[in-house]
């Protein structure tokens, strides 16, 4: 019940915050760009990248001037019980899917923030509360997924993290939990530190990380 509250609060918080930080639209640029950068934004954020997807791809358009890059928002409710984020990895694996097949040559990052960490988590076959309802990435078009980039991951409740625990995705993940972010570190107590992703540095570095896999 604690646990519930506290998502409730983080997600009132986020709501207000997305408020200011309006969608960039749920996909852009031309077919079969260099890069698709997928992210899937946080509990109760309005449809688009959110408050913390949205300067995580502006930082990896700017530091991939030299490619082309797409971006789109995983479309799913991102509601308040947090069982969407088995429905949102089928919407994601469906986009690379369908991505893979019509640009063969295109490379794939995938991010997310809070509950849209664990559409992430989902995706890359870790077990969650919502893995029973959602979808995983093809093992036939992994290897084109370069980087998996998330934020307050929920996963990391159950002290795990995406790089320690999958052998496929590991090496080219990266985890951003801040201290005492209840949603993503065990005995957490600051609710705060769940917003400032976007604005901390978290991004910059999370997107400088996606470029350096894409260009090695």
């Amino acid at each position: 019940m604690k646990r519930r509250l506290i998502a409730y609060s983080i997600a009132a918080l986020a709501i207000s915050a997305t408020a200011v930080a309006l969608p960039t639209g749920v996909a852009s640029a031309a077919p079969c760009s260099d890069v698709d950068v997928s992210f899937a934004r946080g509990t109760g954020e309005i449809p688009g990248l959110g408050i913390t997807g949205t300067p995580f791809v502006n930082s990896i358009k700017s530091q991939l001037t030299d490619r082309s890059v797409s971006t789109y928002a995983v479309n799913y409710a991102a509601d308040f019980t947090q069982a969407s984020a088995g429905p949102g990895s089928r919407d994601l694996v469906s986009h690379l899917n369908s991505v893979a097949a019509s640009c063969p040559s295109t490379k794939f990052v995938i991010g997310g923030y809070s509950q849209g960490a664990t559409v992430v988590t989902n995706s890359v076959g870790l077990p969650t509360p919502s893995s029973f309802t959602g979808a995983v990435i093809p093992a036939a078009i992994a290897d084109r997924v370069e980087a998996v980039v998330v934020f307050g991951n929920p996963f990391g409740l159950t002290g795990r993290k995406i790089e320690t625990a999958s052998s496929t995705y590991g090496s080219r993940a990266k985890s951003f939990c801040n201290f005492g972010d209840p949603v993503c570190q065990i005995g957490g107590f600051n609710t705060f530190a769940h917003l400032t992703y976007g604005t901390n540095g978290s991004t910059t570095q999370g997107a400088s990380f996606a470029a350096t896999q894409v260009r090695s």
